[in-house]
């Protein structure tokens, strides 16, 4: 009971050992205050001697006490709290979804059971995605083209302006039509890299574009790079020089190495 002043004069019965805990703490405090003599003083419901303590001090008791570890040692631990809180989000959701959806939770039931449904479906008709390797080494794909049939693809997906289509169908271009003047050989599974190694051999003043034309492919297929429209245009100029390029053969170059050489030998005819 509370008089006027806000003082606790009786203090009402607590659960199990809160009440035990409390208890005695709020009647200390009464006997060093001394007793009500204002005539509201009353009997505890165990006839135990009249507690007189504030209002705020008294709250203030029973915080500190029940603030106590040994009170705490049954609660739930903080993964079953977040379990606990989990679920409780999860039926207010559902509910929230049951109250909106014809036919109530068998409504709802009928159109989660719908959606599992078409999943498996698309699943079992589609097969389990696969990745493209990331780092597959075919320049050409396994249906040979012309050098021309590549120009003509490239340039429509320019006009579209797919540029890492565009890129990548010009540098097979470039390596076709270099297959078709003899200057490399048709060789299946070549990559881009091996390519301009190859091609810089012959085509020695072109080597450094080469080798650009391949990095930059190699960045488009297998690096995930966006390509834009300068690079394109970049090996796409690159491609109509080389149609013009001469090429350094190599018989040539040994012929004259082995002229230099029969003319250093000891005794050759000066």
């Amino acid at each position: 009971m509370i008089l006027p002043g806000g003082v606790l004069t009786t203090v009402p019965a607590l659960p199990g050992l809160a009440d035990t805990a409390v208890r005695p703490l709020l009647r200390a405090h009464a006997t060093a205050a001394g007793p009500l003599t204002s005539g509201g003083t009353l009997l505890a419901a165990d006839d135990e001697p009249p507690l007189t303590i504030p209002r705020d001090p008294a709250r203030e008791a029973a915080r500190r006490e029940l603030s106590k570890r040994m009170y705490h040692e049954d609660d739930p631990g903080l993964f079953q709290r977040a379990l606990d809180a989990f679920w409780d989000w999860l039926d207010d959701v559902l509910g929230r979804a049951a109250s909106v959806t014809p036919g109530g939770t068998v409504g709802l039931i009928v159109i989660i059971l719908a959606v599992i449904a078409v999943l498996a479906a698309l699943w079992w008709r589609l097969g389990t995605p696969h990745r493209q390797p990331a780092t597959s080494p075919a320049l050409f794909d396994d249906r040979p083209r012309s050098a021309a049939e590549h120009r003509a693809a490239a340039e429509a997906h320019a006009a579209q302006r797919h540029w890492n289509q565009a890129l990548q169908e010009r540098m097979r271009a470039v390596v076709r039509a270099l297959e078709e003047r003899a200057l490399l050989d048709a060789r299946p599974g070549r990559t881009a890299d091996e390519a301009a190694t190859e091609a810089g051999r012959s085509l020695p003043a072109h080597a450094d574009r080469l080798r650009t034309a391949a990095r930059d492919f190699d960045d488009v297929t297998y690096g995930g790079r966006a390509a834009g429209e300068q690079s394109y245009r970049r090996i796409t100029e690159l491609d109509r020089d080389l149609e013009r390029a001469k090429p350094q053969l190599a018989t040539s170059s040994s012929a004259h190495n082995a002229d230099s050489a029969a003319n250093t030998r000891p005794g050759a005819a000066g």
